[in-house]
């Protein structure tokens, strides 16, 4: 048994703005796990906020690397490596691993019915109004969009111009940290007006109190204040939604045991990403099967793809052919 690691930097087609940080190109990791004649792939690109770098995740997984005959399970995996990069890249890489070695899809081994095309938000950059309001409609294919915020007084006018866009779309926006309560009560109507209908981590993490007594008319989602399993019960009755990303979680094992304690604590679950390839998409479409909204567009932000990838189809919707990553006939090396 062997884990190989190899460091992966990939273009954006343009810069892609949030709240405080604006990136250019995604580093990620892709982690190997190589037994009896079978090798299954994954892809982490790490929780930027947190410094959860690739190179840190790289020295994590080489670390343990050579600890093992045969290939840890995906429950000893959780203990070996706290959750982030360099877990999710070797988890997913294990389901892979397993789904070649067993002859049978991941779909099947997570006890899933046959995967469908799932319906993806597109995410809209951070910019001038106009420039948001264009690039929505230059989204053809898209049916949901989620506009990313900065906290600021164009906020309202971005809203508006893309609403104005994309009438038919379902509109989602994201905070990432940049709101307080004032700024958010001073955009919260034109939110309203323009059918918004989800408001996504508009505080910062440390200040998950400033929900408390919201009463938001607009639907909430956690995204950065929820990185692990023991993050949920802090949320319930403060959030509607939580987003789950297998980079904070740690890998897809972990996912689907989000998801299953946010269903029994009465939240919904929505599945999102950091900026990677198909590769770090195919894993997450998985949970995306049990996800009450899907946030997988990564790869159409980037200049290339690798190939293999998922698809995008004409509906507004995204699925993994069975020469992705997860079903026993994948044989090509992703590149």
């Amino acid at each position: 048994m062997s884990i190989s690691t190899r460091v992966e930097a990939w273009e954006l087609a343009r810069p892609f703005a949030i709240t405080g940080y604006t990136f250019r190109h995604s580093d990620v990791l892709v982690a190997s796990v190589e037994a009896a004649g079978f090798t299954g792939y994954g892809e982490g690109a790490g929780v930027y906020y947190l410094n959860d770098t690739v190179d840190r995740a790289r020295a994590q997984i080489e670390a343990i690397s050579g600890r093992f005959a045969n290939p840890p399970s995906r429950e000893e995996l959780i203990e070996l490596l706290p959750a982030g990069g360099a877990r999710n890249a070797v988890d997913c890489a294990l389901w892979d691993l397993e789904s070649k070695s067993q002859g049978r899809p991941a779909w099947q081994i997570a006890g899933l019915p046959e995967p469908r095309p799932v319906l993806t938000t597109y995410t809209v950059s951070a910019d001038e109004p106009q420039v948001m309001a264009d690039r929505a409609r230059d989204f053809t294919k898209a049916r949901a969009l989620k506009l990313k915020l900065t906290g600021t007084e164009d906020d309202a006018e971005r809203v508006r111009a893309v609403r104005a866009a994309r009438p038919d779309a379902w509109i989602a926006v994201d905070g990432n940290q940049g709101f307080n309560r004032a700024s958010l009560d001073a955009l919260m109507p034109a939110l309203v007006d323009a059918n918004v209908e989800l408001l996504e981590q508009p505080f910062p993490r440390d200040r998950d109190a400033d929900m408390d007594g919201l009463d938001s008319p607009i639907p909430l989602a956690a995204d950065e204040s929820i990185q692990d399993l023991d993050d949920l019960e802090l949320l319930v009755g403060r959030v509607d939604i939580v987003n789950i990303k297998l980079d904070k979680c740690g890998g897809l094992t972990r996912g689907f045991a989000i998801a299953a304690r946010a269903r029994e604590l009465g939240l919904e679950t929505m599945v999102g990403c950091m900026i990677g390839t198909s590769l770090s998409v195919a894993p997450g479409l998985l949970l995306g099967q049990v996800c009450k909204v899907v946030d997988l567009d990564a790869p159409i932000h980037l200049a290339r793809d690798r190939s293999p990838s998922v698809v995008y189809d004409e509906a507004g919707r995204v699925f993994s052919p069975p020469n992705v990553w997860g079903f026993p006939k994948t044989t090509m090396t992703p590149s």
